[in-house]
C-alpha cells in the first residue's frame, strides 16, 4: 500500500454538494490535491476545468483532477457526497433503502484500491450511513466520520446571532441527535458571547419560546431550501471544508460531527450528532454535553428514530 503523499483528498459525488464543498476546498487552498469521481464523466471534465481555472486566484494551489477509485490508495481523506438527493417533501430517513446499496458498492472499490485513511460522510441520511460505512469498511470507527449536525448547529448559530446581533462565531450552541426532524438544540450549556443561556432563560422564561421558534427554523431549513432552489449545498459544502481541515491540520477542535457512541448518553453502537474533538486520526473523543433532563429525553427520542430504521438493515 502506498502511503499518502501530502494532503490528497478524493470526492465521491460532484453533485451540489459534491461541487461546493470542491470549491470551498480550492478558495481555502486546504488540500495539495482534490481528485473528483462522479458517474457523470462529462459534466465531471467540465467541473474539473472550471475550479482548474480558479486556483490562480486562491490562496495556494490545488491540484483538481479527474478521479478514478486507484486514486484512494494515497489519499489522506475520502469524503463521500454521492447518493440520491432529497426530494422536496422527503425526509433523509426515506432517503435510506437507495443510499444503502449506493455507499456498500463505493465503500467496497475504495477499500480495494488500498485505502487506509478517513471517511467524511455527507450523503444522506447521514448518521446511518456512517455506520454503514463503518461496517463495510472494516475500518476502526474513529477514522469514519459523518457530516453530523455540523450545519445545522452552524444554522442554529447564525439565527442566535441575528437574535442577539452578535456574530456567530462569538456563539458557542450545538444542535445534537439525528440530522433530520428529531434533532434538538442544547441550550443548558449554550453561551452567548460567554453568557451562559440557561441563566438568561431563568432570568427571561418568555425567551424560551423565542429559542423554540428560533430552532423550529433551524430544524426546518432544509426544507425550505430545497423548495426553493432544488437542494442544500453551500453550507453543508463549508461544513465539510471545516472538518476536512480539522483533520488535515490536526486541530484538535470540537466540531458536532456523526460519530459512534460508546456509552456517552448512555448509549452506544450508534452513530449520531454529537460534539466531538476532531484531528489527524480522525475521532480523538466524543464531547459528552451536560443536557438537562428535558434534552436527555429529546435526545433518546431521537435515538429511538435512528434504531427503529437501522433494525431493517443492521
Amino acid at each position: 500500500m502506498k502511503q499518502a503523499v501530502g494532503n490528497k483528498v478524493v470526492l465521491i459525488g460532484a453533485g451540489d454538494v459534491g461541487v461546493a464543498y470542491a470549491y470551498a476546498m480550492v478558495n481555502q487552498g486546504t488540500c495539495d490535491h482534490l481528485a473528483i469521481i462522479d458517474i457523470d464523466e462529462k459534466k465531471l471534465e467540465g467541473n474539473v476545468m472550471d475550479l482548474n481555472h480558479g486556483v490562480v486566484w486562491a490562496g495556494s494551489r490545488t491540484k483538481v483532477t479527474r478521479g478514478t477509485y486507484a486514486d484512494c490508495e494515497d489519499a489522506a481523506i475520502v469524503v463521500i457526497c454521492a447518493g440520491a438527493a432529497q426530494k422536496p417533501g422527503e425526509t433523509r430517513l426515506q432517503l435510506v433503502d437507495k443510499n444503502m446499496k449506493i455507499m456498500q458498492s463505493i465503500v467496497g472499490d475504495v477499500m480495494n484500491s488500498g485505502f487506509d485513511g478517513i471517511f467524511v460522510v455527507a450523503s444522506n441520511p447521514v448518521d446511518i450511513l456512517s455506520y454503514a460505512v463503518w461496517k463495510y469498511s472494516g475500518l476502526p470507527s474513529n477514522r469514519v466520520i459523518g457530516s453530523g449536525t455540523i450545519l445545522d448547529s452552524a444554522r442554529f448559530r447564525y439565527m442566535l446571532g441575528e437574535l442577539y446581533e452578535v456574530a456567530p462565531t462569538s456563539i458557542h450552541a450545538y444542535i445534537i441527535g439525528e440530522h433530520g426532524d428529531s434533532e434538538l438544540p442544547v441550550l443548558s450549556s449554550a453561551t452567548v458571547a460567554g453568557v451562559s443561556m440557561r441563566k438568561q432563560l431563568e432570568k427571561d422564561p418568555t425567551l424560551e419560546g423565542k429559542l423554540e421558534k428560533i430552532f423550529e427554523e433551524t430544524r426546518d431549513a432544509a426544507y425550505a431550501i430545497i423548495d426553493a432552489k432544488g437542494s442544500t449545498s453551500y453550507g453543508i459544502g463549508m461544513g465539510l471544508a471545516r472538518i476536512t481541515r480539522a483533520i488535515l491540520q490536526n486541530q484538535d477542535v470540537a466540531l458536532p460531527v456523526s460519530t459512534l457512541l460508546r456509552g456517552e448518553y448512555g448509549e452506544n453502537d450508534i452513530y449520531i450528532g454529537t460534539p466531538a474533538i476532531v484531528n489527524r486520526r480522525g475521532v480523538r473523543r466524543v464531547v459528552e454535553l451536560e443536557i438537562s433532563e428535558h434534552e436527555m429525553e429529546r435526545f433518546k427520542a431521537s435515538v429511538a428514530a435512528l434504531r427503529e430504521v437501522m433494525a431493517e438493515f443492521f
